[in-house]
């Protein structure tokens, strides 16, 4: 829908998964998107050169999301949500699953929660 003005509609879906889930990497976002991880790659490349996302090594994995200081961050996160609203979430529920906890990517992306009853 808005691959026009955003130019990829892999870009579109990145955007969108980072709004919705705060946090992915290439391998979890095309096996959502059912997209090629090659484009899901180049597009998150694209976006952190553009320093609309930032990127932290969690292990092997390379995990992004939003830039905080990016200055039209405000803009995007709106436009996504709209993008939600007007379509729905045609993909599954984007943050079906979705906890607070320690993200881990060696996991399949599954939050890790721990039982802090035990002291752990």
């Amino acid at each position: 829908m808005l691959e026009p003005i955003i130019g990829s509609l892999v870009r579109e879906q990145v955007l969108l998964f980072m709004h919705a889930r705060g946090k992915g990497y290439a391998r979890e976002i095309a096996r959502f998107f059912n997209a090629s991880l090659d484009s899901v790659q180049k597009q998150l490349k694209r976006l952190a050169e553009d320093y609309v996302l930032v990127s932290e090594k969690v292990g092997r994995t390379v995990v992004y999301r939003f830039d905080p200081e990016y200055p039209f961050l405000a803009e995007v996160r709106s436009l996504m949500e709209r993008l939600i609203k007007e379509r729905g979430d045609e993909h599954g529920s984007l943050t079906e699953g979705v906890r607070p906890g320690r993200y881990h990517p060696g996991c399949g992306g599954r939050v890790i929660v721990r039982d802090r009853s035990r002291g752990h």
